[in-house]
């Protein structure tokens, strides 16, 4: 026995040797791929050194002897913390995503690929990069070069695939990853609309499609008001079909790209600087969509001959996108104008090779688009394309349809908007906003002089002829895209009298500039009138006042709510009602972790618009069928309310009998689905943080939290100002003052590296969650990587 324990025990030793070693093994080569952040290291092409330094966040400080050298290093550095990221990024505007995941992408990169983006780019690649050619071949190649200094990054180890080196179109495709993800490629909301047009009494339709109420809150023109109810002369639901099953559609909160920005003018300040305030809201992981860095190097074409430039840069690109650089600063929110048209097409023969146009007819033309899928065979798209577009719809036997998008046109995309880095004042960074190529989207600027403006940045199209904005574009018509509009049509207010300036994904304009912009969905006003009110509340401001604007969770849109739900209550003797009523009885009247009126409030007023919306489109359900699909309807607010207010029998979904049912029935709702004990029933509970790593789904789940964030629970919702959700929200918060950079604040969730052994894995994240000011420009350094010209 004594002999069997001693051969035991050498055969464990050696199996936890063993097992030691293939640890370290792992560990070592897990480690191969992190990013070199000391020492010093060859990079080909560079005109003299360049140094980048990183504080304790990781924030990159590049300092180049000028801008292709700045662009190289940046590639360089993108590149070793964030390759795997990039690659997504251009592979999801090409369609590309398949090779690397295999079948479960195919359908995803059939909707992209019908825009045919790379194939486009084969003949408009010189176009689109233009005078910036070197630097991005520069960047392109400091991207391979960074990655040929790593090992394997990480995630292509656990996907066993090949990174594939970057070329300069994968650059412009990550500028077109922008397009699809802030804009509709499908104009989806559009076609919905239009089949509910089609298909319901025109009064119906025009509750439906509401498009304002009394929370508006626009820099130019007023509030719409709420939608006037119709008299039951003029519409009755109870003479319209409904459908009696259960099939309802459910309802939420939008989680829509979007992003919050305001200013304010040096009239508001004390020394007369102006503030800019941004924070881009979009869906969250880790790493972040941002890298945060400050490009320094020589150019005689900026102010005193010298770039100085800090903020966001997307890596893929290599310009800094949001920030400033202390003569301008700059931010973004998305501007939901309609960038997008069908254009009906009808069919001449009955093998649809050719459809008429204006005077004639013209031929389809058909390419084949082949998708390679990782461990299968390459899937053929065959992409149907009119002088309009691309056949995405089809209508019946005679007809389809063809989508024009302004991405799919020269022109759409450029890299001026770098050229901010070079912009002295408010003049100059107006000029480069009128020539950037980008998604369009609401720029708010400000200048050291204290200067402020707004512009809808963006290449506009002319809309010539008679344009139907809510349906398909007929031939007869005589409507066309007739070129992009010049810069000076792009709707603006510089210099406001006020000296404020605010957007929010709300509609900004009316009138004539309405008509240009157009309307794919505006959200609801709320949070832009609570930013608003917000900077109307004061007659001086700091960064730190910009700061609080940006947290502010309070829930002013939830207030009637909550006390429609206590009147309700007292005069019902439904007990799921009073039930809901006694728990929310303390409004705390934010959406703060610890609420629990918040929550149900805010649960049940989503119940009872799922109600009123799923009656007000029961008919279209009728008559379209499979065809229906329900579209976002951001302001069905301006309809619910009066309603609510007014009760007209006329108007009452059919599937109650009473509007008191109606309210007791979405009560029931939310009691059956919010139960347990009061700590699982706060906002926190549910507004829990699942920002995690793409990779982190298709883990087990002690690997899966190795590569999220932490679960905290976040206070803020939708219709405030803090705008954030389980993993949509933020991406970003700016405040500065062009010139004062040293007082601004910043914020980014989920860190700057891709790696989760990175020092830098989740920095600066808890910042953002607690809402902890930290300072805009980068700290102290703690690593210096030298990077020098090959010898």
């Amino acid at each position: 026995m004594p002999k069997l324990f001693r051969v035991a025990s050498r055969l464990l030793a050696v199996v936890v040797i063993l097992g030691v070693v293939a640890l370290l093994a792992a560990w070592l080569f897990w480690r191969g791929s992190l990013a070199a952040l000391d020492g010093e290291l060859a990079l080909p092409g560079l005109s003299a050194p360049v140094t980048v330094e990183r504080d304790a966040l990781g924030v990159a400080t590049v300092t180049a002897a000028n801008e292709t050298d700045a662009a190289r290093a940046l590639g360089f550095v993108h590149a070793q913390e964030r390759y795997f990221e990039m690659d997504l990024l251009r592979r999801s505007a090409a369609g590309e995503l398949s090779a690397l995941f295999g079948p479960i992408a195919i359908e995803r990169d059939k909707v992209v690929r019908v825009h045919r983006l790379r194939a486009r780019l084969q003949e408009s690649l010189d176009s689109v990069a233009g005078d910036r050619m070197p630097v991005l071949e520069a960047y392109r190649d400091g991207v391979n070069a960074g990655l040929a200094a790593l090992g394997k990054p990480w995630p292509y180890v656990l996907l066993q695939a090949e990174p594939e080196p970057w070329t300069v179109a994968d650059t412009a495709l990550a500028g077109y990853a922008m397009f699809f993800d802030l804009q509709d490629e499908t104009n989806s909301r559009e076609l919905a609309l239009w089949k509910i047009r089609e298909s319901v009494p025109a009064e119906l339709y025009a509750l439906i499609a509401t498009d304002g109420s009394e929370w508006d809150a626009p820099l130019i023109g007023d509030a719409r008001g709420n939608a006037v109810l119709p008299g039951a002369d003029v519409l009755d639901l109870r003479k319209l079909p409904t459908s009696w099953d259960d099939a309802d559609h459910k309802v939420s909160e939008p989680a829509a790209p979007g992003s919050n920005n305001f200013a304010v003018s040096g009239k508001l300040t004390a020394d007369g600087r102006a503030i800019v305030a941004d924070d881009m809201h979009l869906g969250l992981r880790a790493p972040n969509i941002w890298f945060r860095a400050r490009l320094r190097y020589d150019d005689a074409r900026a102010p005193g001959g010298k770039v100085d430039v800090s903020g966001f840069t997307l890596p893929g690109i290599p310009a800094v996108i949001v920030g400033s650089n202390g003569h301008v600063a700059w931010g973004f929110t998305n501007s939901y104008g309609d960038w997008l048209d069908f254009y009906r097409v009808d069919w001449a023969d009955k093998e649809r090779l050719r459809y008429y146009v204006p005077g004639g007819q013209a031929a389809v033309r058909t390419t084949s688009e082949w998708i390679r899928v990782k461990g299968g065979e390459r899937v053929e798209l065959k992409v149907r394309d009119t002088r309009w577009g691309p056949i995405t719809a089809e209508l019946d036997e005679e007809s389809s349809l063809a989508l024009r998008w302004t991405a799919q046109l020269p022109g759409a995309l450029n890299f001026g908007l770098s050229d901010m880095a070079l912009a002295g004042d408010l003049d100059a960074g107006l000029a480069v906003a009128d020539t950037a190529g980008i998604p369009a989207q609401n720029l708010v600027i400000g200048d050291r002089s204290g200067r402020i403006a707004w512009r809808l940045t963006a290449q506009m199209p002319e809309r010539a002829g008679d344009c139907e904005p809510t349906g398909p574009l007929k031939v007869e018509a005589a409507c066309r895209w007739a070129g992009w509009l010049a810069p000076t049509e792009n709707p603006s207010l510089v210099d406001p009298p006020d000296g404020r300036l605010w957007t929010a994904n709300a509609r900004v304009v009316d009138g004539a500039a309405l008509r240009l912009v157009g309307d794919a969905g505006y959200a609801n006003g709320a949070r832009a009138k609570q930013i608003r009110d917000g900077l109307y509340a004061k007659d001086r401001f700091t960064e730190a006042d910009l700061l609080a604007i940006q947290l502010d969770d309070r829930a002013l849109f939830l207030e009637r709510w909550h006390r429609l739900m206590i009147d309700q209550a007292k005069r019902s003797d439904d007990e799921a009602l009073q039930s809901l009523a006694r728990e929310a009885a303390t409004w705390d009247g934010r959406a703060s972790v610890d609420s629990t009126s918040y929550r149900l409030v805010r649960a049940w007023r989503l119940a009872v618009i799922e109600r009123i919306q799923n009656g007000l489109l029961a008919p279209a359900q009728v008559a379209l069928g499979e065809d229906f699909v329900m579209p976002d309807l951001p302001q069905m607010e301006a309809v619910a309310w009066p309603l609510l207010q007014q009760r007209p029998a006329h108007l009452l979904p059919r599937k109650f009998s009473s509007w008191d049912a109606l309210l007791a029935d979405a009560a029931q709702q939310v009691r059956d689905q919010i139960r347990g004990p009061a700590a699982a029933r706060t906002w926190g509970s549910r507004n829990t943080a699942a920002i995690c790593h793409p990779l982190a789904g298709a883990l087990p789940a002690l690997a899966k939290s190795w590569l999220c964030m932490p679960a905290d629970p976040l206070p803020g919702d939708g219709n405030m100002p803090r705008v954030q959700g389980p993993a949509f929200g933020a991406s970003q918060r700016m405040v500065v003052s062009p010139g004062h950079e040293a007082d601004g604040i910043i914020h980014m969730p989920g860190g700057q590296s891709g790696h989760p052994l990175s020092p830098f894995w989740g920095a600066g994240h808890e910042a953002w969650v607690q809402g902890t000011p930290t300072p805009f420009l980068p700290g102290a350094t703690e690593h210096r990587l030298e990077l020098q010209p090959e010898m």
